[in-house]
């Protein structure tokens, strides 16, 4: 086992680790400042901010040689005797001069920058620059212009780190960002005729460490110190995205991506970034409603949930649709209240939007064609107990063979997706329920009309393509008068309390073997639900 000393701590490396000299000064709990390091990208040592005092100890003898220049820890391997020194005052000078050096190039426009708050130019200068400005403060620029329908450049703040251009190479595979110019008169541009407009544009925002990448949607709207950030799961398509959600006065501003190695690394596509806007969408139903003679008359919960009781009572032939847009214990409650008041009931797996075929990038990233977060979890709550899982097409069949008299059709859908054939089948029911978040073909036959929580408003758990399972909390409360299928469920199975989504899982883990690893609390990477079957297996 390797063993590698930073400033007097000493660091075992295990026999598979291959760090660098930032990596493994965090494992001894300090960071060493960089710009154009990142673990996702290759290795350029060009903003020299890292430059660390390096040297060997000798294992027999233990005494330790230094090497007589500074040199960037993120271009230094970290092996079995190497030494790292990140705090001395040769490495503090150092510092302070790259900062020094950047600054006086860079306009010092903080109050109007989008990336004041969490700048890292802004950040390292507090903590390691110079005391005074030996330089004259030059009169303020700020050129820009647009390098795609999301991304502008803020030429002059440009640190020339070229993290967008290698990612642009090498994540994204499109290659649109290139270096212009030579020397003190370099600048990022896009290839003529080549705007940025993959489908990954958006991380270069995230990956720029100043301001000179600004998000179209984002810029100006709000300050990231009035913003609280939520650890959430993108619902945009089945990858199941780890996501930071920005919300301020329960509003989301923003979504960026969280790291998580076993989904997305630290990425996310434009699809799911931008995706949050039908959140606030003014169409959203906000009321649960009941059809009376041709006019819709609001209700309250407690009376929704007595109209419930009694039509699930009063059917012969039910059906109950699991969207899969609903978190595992959101399909768990309903299916277990379904089940509990009609037996017989007809639990099926709601339909299944997809759009094109499975996108996968040079890094291995997916942008997954299946447009929902959860088929796999909700397939799971269904089969248990079951001979078989009836999918849309499946109880499409049924409909033709035999109508329902009663169908509660739960949502989540962001657009209208039925078709027409599948439009008149539903008809035949007598009672249909709509659950979902806003207006679509099925609003003209329903009989009742029930508003659903937007994918940033839940609690609960999703398992992705994958069969990764990661909870989450809620990050903006949803509209007065809208509940979420779990706190429906909940009251409808007359549990005490308030709905709580843990104690739910922890329920599924005792009553369904594909959940019996997913113990609360879920770490915050998920839980790899596949090691389960193999083990089952």
């Amino acid at each position: 086992m390797a063993k590698v000393i930073v400033n007097d701590v000493t660091v075992e490396l295990k026999d598979d680790e291959r760090l660098n000299g930032i990596q493994v000064a965090r494992q001894a709990g300090f960071d060493i400042p960089h710009y154009c390091w990142h673990p996702g990208l290759s290795v350029v040592a060009s903003c020299r901010m890292c430059l660390v005092e390096t040297g060997r100890c000798d294992a027999e003898t233990g005494e330790i040689s230094m090497m007589p220049k500074l040199v960037p820890a993120c271009q230094t391997p970290a092996m079995d005797g190497s030494v790292f020194v990140t705090e001395s005052e040769k490495v503090h000078r150092a510092r302070a001069q790259v900062e020094e050096a950047l600054l006086i190039d860079h306009p010092i426009d903080c109050p109007v920058c989008d990336k004041a708050g969490e700048c890292n130019l802004q950040d390292y200068h507090f903590k390691h620059g110079q005391e005074q400005r030996r330089a004259d403060i030059r009169p303020f620029t700020s050129r820009r212009r647009s390098l795609g329908d999301t991304v502008t450049l803020f030429v002059d703040r440009c640190v020339m780190c070229s993290r967008c251009v290698r990612f642009c190479r090498e994540i994204s595979g499109t290659s649109e960002l290139m270096v212009t110019g030579r020397g003190s008169g370099e600048e990022i541009d896009v290839f003529p005729g080549f705007p940025l407009e993959n489908k990954l544009s958006g991380n270069v925002v995230d990956l720029c460490p100043v301001g000179a990448l600004g998000d179209k949607d984002f810029l100006y709207s709000q300050r990231v110190w009035f913003m609280q950030n939520r650890p959430g799961v993108c619902a945009g398509c089945s990858t199941g995205c780890s996501i930071q959600i920005d919300e301020n006065q329960d509003r989301v501003y923003r979504i960026r991506p969280r790291e998580n190695p076993q989904v997305n690394h630290w990425w996310i596509c434009d699809e799911g970034r931008y995706g949050f806007h039908g959140v606030h969408d003014e169409n959203r139903f906000t009321l649960p409603s009941q059809r009376q003679q041709e006019q819709w008359v609001p209700l309250e919960w407690e009376s929704v949930c007595e109209e419930l009781q009694g039509a699930m009572s009063r059917a012969e032939r039910p059906a109950v649709v699991v969207s899969p847009f609903l978190t595992v214990e959101e399909a768990y409650l309903l299916v277990t209240y379904a089940r509990q008041v009609q037996p017989n009931v007809t639990c099926v797996l709601g339909h299944i939007p997809s759009l094109g075929v499975d996108e996968t990038f040079p890094n291995g990233f997916c942008i997954s064609a299946e447009k929902c977060p959860n088929r796999r979890g909700v397939e799971e709550v269904l089969k248990h107990g079951r001979q078989r899982l009836i999918d849309w097409d499946g109880f499409m069949q049924q409909c033709d063979a035999e109508p329902f008299d009663m169908i509660w059709l739960s949502g989540g859908y962001s657009q209208d997706w039925i078709n027409a054939d599948d439009l008149s089948r539903l008809s035949s029911a007598s009672y249909l329920i709509q659950h979902d978040l806003l207006p679509s073909a099925i609003s003209e036959l329903a009989h009742m009309r029930l508003p659903e929580v937007a994918f940033a408003e839940r609690d609960g758990s999703y398992v992705n393509r994958d069969d990764v399972l990661q909870s989450f909390g809620w990050a903006v409360r949803s509209p007065a008068g809208v509940w979420s299928t779990g706190q429906l469920c909940w009251r409808l199975l007359q549990r005490s309390g308030l709905y709580d989504a843990p104690a739910v899982l922890a329920e599924m883990a005792q009553e369904i073997p594909y959940f019996s690893v997913a113990l609360p609390p879920v770490p915050e990477h998920g839980i790899d639900l596949k090691i389960n079957q193999l083990v089952e297996s």
